[in-house]
């Protein structure tokens, strides 16, 4: 018999161990922290800026959109919006070099240039996005089929009434009844 009694208490311990290997697990996965191994993406949702992540450890399929306002990672979002704002800076330059030898294709040159700089008058605004977190308007140009991305603040100044235009269908007005009216109707 006391052979039984002692394979209970073994069992008993081996319970009461596996229990406290458990909570310990159970511990470190809610205080585990998730690593971000690389910023890829940014976009505005609902005026909130996310960002997409890509976690240390796990495949491209696990990358997630996460709020701003919840990461711990300022190095890797100040290198994202850095090589952002280069890439954006060597398209601008990229299209401002472009003049020189005429005997190039028209086409070829038109196919590099986008918005303004591509020298046609704008004929309206088709839409608006702030996903790049500045607005953009979505351009039709007269006499192409071919619309183009661009930054609010230059259609602004290049094309205030077209902006205007565009402001001005999407206006909706809200009448409400005089003050003797809702006197009448309370009475």
């Amino acid at each position: 018999f006391c052979y039984l009694s002692e394979a209970k208490i073994t069992t008993d311990e081996k319970e009461k161990a596996a229990e406290e290997v458990l909570k310990e697990a159970e511990e470190e996965e809610e205080e585990e922290e998730y690593v971000v191994e690389k910023v890829l993406n940014r976009r505005v949702v609902k005026g909130r800026v996310e960002y997409l992540l890509k976690w240390k450890g796990f495949s491209n399929e696990d990358n997630t959109w996460e709020p701003e306002e919840n990461l711990d990672c300022p190095d890797l979002i100040a290198e994202y919006l850095q090589k952002q704002k280069s890439a954006h800076e060597g398209k601008r330059k990229a299209a401002g070099d472009s003049e020189g030898d005429e005997s190039k294709s028209k086409k070829k040159k038109d196919d590099k240039l986008r918005g303004f700089a591509r020298g046609l008058e704008p004929e309206r605004i088709i839409g608006a996005t702030d996903s790049t977190g500045e607005l953009m308007f979505l351009m039709k140009w007269k006499h192409s089929d071919e619309a183009d991305l661009v930054p609010a603040k230059e259609a602004n100044v290049k094309c205030p009434q077209v902006v205007i235009s565009f402001y001005e269908e999407r206006l909706t007005w809200h009448s409400y009844p005089p003050e003797e009216e809702k006197k009448d109707e309370k009475n």
